[in-house]
């Protein structure tokens, strides 16, 4: 990416307020933190006061900004966005179209493809899958092997864990936790409140 495309996006840009990284060649403005380990391919950007540290790596079109913050060996890279106080780490990627924001926090050996979004303060670990155009928000954990994938939502408090598979335009929410090897698809509602009725 040439300076003259970076202004395309921040019009404000200048050589005094952004610099190439010496890993890669990709921008990054004087505000954010890469260190030398990590590397920042030339397509790609690290913006506002976004931290990429360790051997992360930004690649192709991906953007990270905000306050966000990549690290360990995650991948982030086609053109996936990491963004807000969102925090990709160990050896997580994040690819496609996929986004974390909010405090959402991506580890492990975890997958978030596709358009796929993990936000709110969502936590994805393990070698979990969240792919599709599913989401994960709010205070909902996904873990071990589970996937989260079509258009399905988990979200409140909502945990999917063990070998559980979330697919098509399921709905997990409130309390609920589907472990195991489970498999819930289609229109299904799965929910838990404090009294313990679904």
């Amino acid at each position: 990416m040439t300076f003259e495309d970076l202004k395309t996006a921040f019009p404000d840009a200048t050589l005094e307020t952004w610099h190439p990284h010496s890993n890669g060649g990709g921008w990054v403005q004087n505000t954010a933190t890469v260190t030398d380990s990590a590397y920042v391919g030339p397509d790609a950007i690290v913006s506002g006061s976004a931290r990429v540290y360790e051997e992360a790596r930004i690649l192709d079109h991906a953007r990270v900004y905000g306050n966000a913050v990549v690290w360990g060996d995650a991948w982030v890279y086609e053109s996936a966005v990491v963004c807000e106080n969102a925090q990709v780490g160990e050896k997580a990627h994040i690819f496609e179209h996929a986004g974390v924001s909010g405090d959402a926090r991506v580890e492990g050996r975890s997958r978030v493809l596709g358009n796929a979004q993990v936000s709110g303060f969502a936590w994805v670990y393990g070698i979990s899958f969240v792919c599709g155009s599913s989401q994960v928000m709010d205070n909902a954990r996904v873990f071990d092997n589970a996937i989260v994938s079509g258009t399905s939502w988990v979200y409140e408090d909502a945990q999917v864990c063990g070998d559980a598979e979330i697919f098509e335009n399921a709905r997990i929410y409130g309390s609920a936790v589907v472990s195991g090897k489970a498999q819930i698809s289609g229109h299904t509602k799965v929910a838990w409140n404090e009294s313990g009725s679904e």
